[in-house]
């Protein structure tokens, strides 16, 4: 049977990664500062959108991956280990 959730019953794998790379960016960077980052780079979210990615309650797709990445300067293969 398909399952549509990490075996922790997060909603997606990257959600720690982000969080790890955008602390990694420096303590200027808050969740509010990186979704900036992100609307800049095409991706409409906000402070809220970032802490649901962060934690694992919101789905996030293979554009919106392709994005994150990009902003936090890594590959997007990086989020996914």
């Amino acid at each position: 049977m398909y399952k549509n959730k990490a075996e922790d019953g997060r909603n997606n794998i990257s959600g720690k990664k982000v969080e790890m790379f955008r602390k990694n960016l420096g303590s200027h960077v808050s969740q509010s500062k990186f979704a900036e980052m992100l609307q800049v780079n095409g991706i409409e979210v906000d402070k809220n959108a970032v802490q649901r990615i962060e934690s694992g309650k919101r789905f996030v797709t293979d554009i919106e991956l392709k994005v994150i990445a990009k902003t936090l300067g890594v590959k997007y293969e990086d989020l996914l280990d």
